[in-house]
C-alpha cells in the first residue's frame, strides 16, 4: 500500500499497529479494527463469542474504549439450517454486550464456508493509546492468557482434541481481554499486542522490530494449556501448518538455546486465535503491573522474558 498523506492517520498498513488510528481532534482519536475467520469450534454459538472476543482483543491491547460493532458474515443461506447462522451471531452479540457494546449492522454474503467475525470502533486519547512499537530497554515482558490454541482448534478439527481440551480452549479463547486493558492501562506500560495468527514469536518480532529493541524469553516461563503440551509430546503431527510456517518465518529473527526442543519451539508459534496480551512494562512498575492483573482476574500474569539493548533487527533470544 503507498504511504499515508493524511497527517491525522497516526496508524496504519505502513505503522503495522494492531489497530488503525485516526485523529479528530486533540484528544479523541478513532480506533478500528476488523476481524473474522472459519469456525475454530464445532459449537457455533461458542464460534460467534470466539469471533467477537478476537476481534475486540486488537482494541483492548491499544488501550482503548469499544463503542460499538458490525458483523462482518460469510454463510451459505442454501446448504446450511440459518439456525446455525442465527446462534453465530447470538453468541457475537452476548460476547459484545459482556463487553459493554452493541452491535448495530453489518453486512452477509453468499458463503459455502462459514465466515464470522466483526469491526469494532473505538475511541481513545493518542496520548494514552498503547502501541506495540514503544517497547523499551528493560521492559519485563508478561503474558496473559496461555498458549496451545491453535494445537487444540486443529485437533478438534481432525477429531483427536480431548473434551476437556475442547472445553478449556474455549474458556481461554472467549474470555476477554478488557480486564487485562484496563490494568495495563492503570499502571502505565510502554507497550502491548495481542497474540493471535502469527504466535508468541511473531507477534515478539512485530514488537522488537518496531520498538528497535532486542528481546529475552524463557521458553519454560511461557503458559501453556497442559491438553496441547500433551497432544505435541505425543504427536508432533498435531501442530498445524500454520504453527510450522510461523516458526520458520522467525528463524531468521530468533537465536534458540540448545536446550530449547522441537516441541517448545512449536508451541512458541503457535497460531492463536483470541489469545492473550503481550505487555511490555518498565522494570520499576512489574510488581504493581502483576498484582493488577492477578487483582483483575485474568488467566495468567505470567513474567516470561525481559527486552535488552537497542536492536535494528529485533533479535529475540530464547532461553529454557
Amino acid at each position: 500500500m503507498p504511504p499515508h498523506r493524511d497527517a491525522n492517520i497516526l496508524g496504519g498498513f505502513d505503522s503495522g499497529e494492531d489497530c488503525s488510528i485516526y485523529r479528530i481532534s486533540e484528544d479523541t482519536a478513532i480506533v478500528q479494527t476488523v476481524d473474522y475467520f472459519t469456525p475454530v469450534v464445532d459449537d457455533p454459538y461458542q464460534y460467534g463469542a470466539i469471533a467477537v472476543a478476537n476481534a475486540l482483543s486488537d482494541i483492548y491491547a491499544m488501550g482503548a474504549r469499544p463503542l460499538f460493532a458490525l458483523n462482518v458474515v460469510g454463510f451459505h443461506a442454501k446448504g446450511l439450517p440459518l439456525e446455525i447462522l442465527k446462534q453465530i451471531m447470538r453468541g457475537g452479540l452476548e460476547k459484545a454486550r459482556e463487553a459493554g457494546i452493541e452491535i448495530i449492522g453489518g453486512h452477509t454474503v453468499d458463503d459455502r464456508e462459514p465466515k464470522y467475525g466483526v469491526a469494532v470502533t473505538a475511541l481513545g486519547n493518542p496520548a494514552d493509546l498503547v502501541y506495540n512499537s514503544t517497547a523499551q530497554p528493560g521492559d519485563v515482558l508478561f503474558l496473559t492468557k496461555p498458549l496451545g490454541l491453535g494445537i487444540l482448534t486443529t485437533g478438534i478439527k481432525r477429531g483427536t482434541t480431548s473434551q476437556a481440551g475442547i472445553d478449556r480452549a474455549i474458556e481461554v479463547m472467549s474470555r476477554l481481554n478488557c480486564d487485562a486493558s484496563e490494568a495495563m492501562v492503570s499502571v502505565g506500560v510502554s507497550a502491548c499486542t495481542d497474540i493471535t495468527g502469527y504466535g508468541l514469536l511473531g507477534h515478539m518480532v512485530e514488537m522488537t522490530r518496531g520498538s528497535g529493541v532486542g528481546a529475552r524469553i524463557h521458553a519454560r516461563a511461557v503458559p501453556v494449556i497442559q491438553a496441547a503440551r500433551d497432544m505435541i509430546g505425543a504427536d508432533l503431527g498435531a501442530v498445524p501448518g500454520g504453527s510450522r510456517r510461523n516458526l520458520e518465518y522467525v528463524k531468521r529473527y530468533v537465536n534458540f538455546d540448545p536446550g530449547i526442543t522441537e516441541e517448545e519451539r512449536l508451541i512458541l508459534a503457535d497460531a492463536q486465535t483470541s489469545g492473550g496480551l503481550l505487555i511490555a512494562c518498565p522494570a520499576e512498575k512489574a510488581d504493581q503491573l502483576e498484582q493488577a492483573l492477578r487483582q483483575a482476574g485474568t488467566i495468567t500474569a505470567a513474567r516470561i522474558g525481559i527486552m535488552e539493548a537497542e536492536d535494528d533487527t529485533g533479535r529475540i533470544d530464547v532461553v529454557p
